[in-house]
């Protein structure tokens, strides 16, 4: 999935209650934020009576009884003083996994609408580019100041982000729209994890969380189906320009309780050098990629440029080691990052190809990936069982090969006579295989933390997150330009048309293969997670 990705949370990786600092990954593409190390260590695993976060249904049931009534030991997230919060929550997770879904769906649209399909990349890692400053910026801005002016900052930012992409008359613009909307989603969900935190008791945390989960699950169902039925029939424009206003009520009937939060703890002044890192960190990866997109002399002088503010900002912000795998913590850091950009890199062309390829239409591309939507979740629910936890590491390589087979299998839809039906069972490896290594990776982490190092090694988890997206997502951009694919035409309403439009096989071939080969070497780093020596 595509944007920030919430399924991903873990189920026993509650939000710190101090504030915005060790948030768990948005996807989508559901991320995380800027850490607080001093933050309160969260609790390594939920109360044996709530729901992980998984997808699975909360067993917490509503409670009617006056607030009086009730003692604070049996209050659940749908008793009164929590019932406005934990709706108007679930209202914005559920519209952001909806705006995630959509864009997937429409984008391929979108792209030749505007004839920028050579940019087609930067539509998705524009945002990611966007999002990894804005998460660090929100996480700093809730510790002093609450998360009620981020998060109206962001749904702000995100909504006017929409307008400029639904309105859009060239590419270059519609890229700036999504990377207002990466700013827009940065600030909105760590605030959301924040609110979680300081809102909810510890014990009602992972309840809660799971909720994040479960919010994904009705959107990447109708998502596609929705957003392509608009695209066809009425514009891809209006997929963008009528979401803004659907934000707005569950904010409205959550203010009264976000006003009654109390401020951050901390000084006023933010930890400007962390914010000035992830700013550098932002810009190197995006001239890193307007480098790569042109792959000409003078790109030397962005590329340059951009690696010589990335590497140096990055390794600041993650572990020693991450970049050359050492044991332990840092190849829990790194891997996250191969899964998360890996999984995207392939998704973000899928629905392309299905259209240009096969002759699909938006919506059927769309519906393709739905079931990865569904097993991500499953995966997430299996992985937490007690009785697998021994076996976590290995589970993560099983995960990690299972997302390289599904990429790979992805790539047969290319040849004639191999149905266009494969990449839906495909995604339905993959989506399994991310829930497993995901959420995996987000226990290991606070396994291999000291409490008091817990929340800044779960923001370089997000910067990993992050990184991965961008990085990946670039690197299949220029794998589809550099193979012939800038040129390839989108049919929306003649399939025959668009399955014989020149297409260029051979560029999406490169993207999936490429992809695969990258999660091969995610199976390798799973072979370094356990701590011991180099």
């Amino acid at each position: 999935m595509t944007d920030l990705d919430p399924r991903s949370v873990d189920a026993g990786a509650a939000p710190t209650p101090a504030g915005g600092a060790g948030v768990v990954r948005a996807a989508g593409g559901i991320s995380g934020a800027a850490s607080d190390a001093s933050a309160p260590p969260r609790p390594s695993r939920p109360a044996p009576d709530t729901a992980t976060a998984t997808g699975a249904p909360l067993r917490e049931a509503p409670d009617n009884r006056p607030d009086a009534e009730i003692p604070a030991s049996e209050a659940t997230v749908f008793s009164r003083a929590y019932r406005a919060l934990t709706l108007g929550i679930i209202s914005v997770v559920s519209l952001i996994a909806f705006e995630a879904s959509a864009v997937t769906t429409v984008m391929p649209v979108a792209a030749e609408r505007l004839d920028g399909v050579e940019l087609y990349a930067f539509a998705f890692s524009g945002y990611f580019t966007a999002s990894l400053f804005a998460m660090t910026l929100s996480g700093e801005w809730c510790d002093r100041r609450g998360p009620l002016a981020p998060l109206f900052a962001g749904v702000a930012a995100f909504g006017a982000g929409l307008v400029v992409a639904g309105s859009a008359t060239q590419m270059w613009m519609f890229i700036v729209g999504r990377g207002v909307q990466g700013i827009g989603g940065g600030l909105v969900i760590v605030s959301l994890y924040v609110v979680v935190g300081r809102a909810f008791p510890q014990r009602l945390q992972p309840a809660v969380l799971a909720s994040f989960s479960a919010a994904w699950v009705l959107p990447v169902i109708v998502g596609p189906v929705v957003a392509g039925t608009i695209a066809e029939h009425v514009g891809w424009r209006w997929v963008f320009l009528g979401m803004p206003v659907l934000v707005l009520l569950p904010l409205m009937v959550m203010l009264p309780a976000l006003r009654e939060l109390p401020p951050g703890e901390h000084s006023a002044a933010m930890d400007r050098r962390r914010i000035l890192l992830a700013l550098a960190v932002a810009a190197g990866a995006g001239l890193l990629q307007l480098a790569v997109q042109d792959l000409r002399w003078l790109s030397l002088l962005p590329g340059v440029a951009g690696a010589a503010l990335l590497v140096p900002c990055v390794l600041r912000l993650l572990p020693a080691g991450t970049f050359r795998a050492a044991r332990g913590l840092p190849s829990v850091v790194l891997l996250r990052g191969l899964a998360a950009g890996t999984f995207l890199g392939a998704e973000s062309f899928v629905p392309l190809m299905l259209v240009t390829e096969r002759g699909l239409s938006p919506t059927m591309a769309g519906l393709s990936l739905t079931g990865g939507g569904l097993t991500w979740a499953l995966g997430s629910y299996a992985q937490s069982r007690p009785r697998l936890d021994a076996h976590r590491e290995r589970l993560m390589g099983l995960g990690m090969l299972m997302i390289a087979l599904s990429i790979a299998l992805a790539a047969t839809a290319l040849v004639d006579g191999v149905p266009a039906w494969i990449v839906a069972a495909s995604w339905v490896i993959g989506g399994f295989g991310m829930g497993v290594t995901i959420s995996g990776g987000s226990v290991l982490l606070l396994k291999l933390s000291r409490p008091e190092d817990s929340g800044s090694n779960a923001a370089s988890l997000q910067v990993s997150d992050a990184l991965g997206n961008i990085s990946l997502v670039g690197a299949s951009g220029v794998l589809f330009v550099a193979f012939g694919g800038g040129s390839a035409t989108v049919g929306t309403h003649d399939a025959a048309d668009a399955a014989g439009s020149g297409g260029h096989p051979a560029a999406f071939a490169a993207v999936l293969l490429g992809m695969a080969a990258m999660a091969l070497v995610g199976a390798f780093v799973t072979t370094r997670l356990r701590p011991g020596k180099a």
